[in-house]
């Protein structure tokens, strides 16, 4: 596995609505192992490929509970309900984080890096992290949707998306 360099805002990349994958094959795979890589070695807990520099609809995410690591390749939201409002920080842009209101529960639809289709429901965190991934595959950037930006006192114990 290799860590990636993390592309960082103003690259046009991060703005950019990604290709949706065509191929799933053992390329596809390794680049999701490095992603995952890079996520951990970044102290993230999401990760888009755009993020890498790489024009793909694929995103990882992982919040370190019993769901383990997501794998999202052509990922579209299917239904969000409830509303949140929390600290985000993004690896795109280091030391920056804000309150962010986003859906409360979120259902997706992806493949994984099989191409087998799945559907996923999510709540809270979980459904903050997937939407935070998919905003990135679409060029949308979590500073767009900030209600304000987090102080020094604020930020102990934020995590990274």
């Amino acid at each position: 596995m290799a860590i990636q360099k993390i592309v960082t805002y103003p690259a046009e990349i991060l703005e950019k609505k990604c290709r949706p994958v065509m191929k799933y094959n053992k390329k596809l795979a390794k680049l999701l192992d490095d992603m995952y890589d890079t996520m951990i070695e970044y102290d993230g807990v999401g990760l888009a490929a755009p993020q890498i520099g790489i024009d793909a609809r694929i995103a990882i995410v992982d919040i370190d509970n019993e769901q383990g690591t997501i794998e999202m390749i052509n990922p579209s939201i299917v239904e969000t309900s409830g509303e949140q409002t929390g600290p985000e920080g993004c690896l795109s842009f280091p030391d920056l984080f804000g309150e962010v209101t986003r859906p409360n529960y979120v259902m997706i639809e992806a493949y994984d890096r099989r191409g087998k289709k799945y559907k996923l429901e999510a709540e809270e965190f979980l459904a903050r992290a997937i939407q935070h991934e998919i905003d990135h595959l679409d060029g949308i950037l979590f500073t767009t949707k900030v209600n304000r930006y987090l102080t020094e006192d604020e930020l102990k114990g934020v995590e990274r998306e």
